[in-house]
């Protein structure tokens, strides 16, 4: 581990539930890391936060704060699908797992996979998948996930 990292050793991280005060902490700054997402107002935020928050268990956002910088370092996403086979079963979807660069290698990305693993398993899933890169198939192999079939997309935007 680098000495930048060094003041977080043995570090006690807790993951808890994205709240709205969040935004404040850089959690939208975390998932540009991620991906593309341009800026987000206080309103548009607050109205997304609220949207999700209706869904109840079936779409859980998790995050890891630092509380020593009082920033958002760590954060996932999964939401539950129901459906008919499998005796009506669900499966949970794990989507926009992110580590901030400056905490990576400290373990929090598979602490938030297997609370969200867990949460969906708690749901009752049957399953819980996810879609990652290349690069990233060992860090997901290590959360006890396997490669099954092939990924495909097609994007509107």
């Amino acid at each position: 581990m680098d000495g930048t990292n060094s003041s977080n050793e043995g570090k006690n991280f807790r993951v808890r539930q994205l709240e709205l005060s969040d935004k404040s902490k850089g959690f939208i700054e975390l998932l540009q890391q991620l991906t593309v997402c341009d800026s987000v107002s206080d309103k548009e935020f607050e109205d997304r936060f609220q949207e999700i928050s209706m869904y109840g268990d079936n779409h859980l956002i998790c995050v890891i704060e630092d509380d020593f910088s009082g920033k958002i370092i760590a954060s996932g996403s999964v939401f539950i699908e129901k459906k008919f086979i499998r005796n009506c079963g669900k499966v949970g979807h794990i989507e926009d797992v992110v580590v901030s660069e400056s905490a990576r290698g400290m373990q929090l990305g598979k602490k938030i996979v297997g609370f969200l693993a867990d949460h969906a398993r708690s749901m009752g899933c049957y399953k819980v998948i996810l879609d990652c890169s290349a690069e990233n198939k060992v860090f997901y192999e290590k959360c006890g996930f396997k490669q099954k079939e092939i990924q495909m997309v097609k994007y509107f935007v």
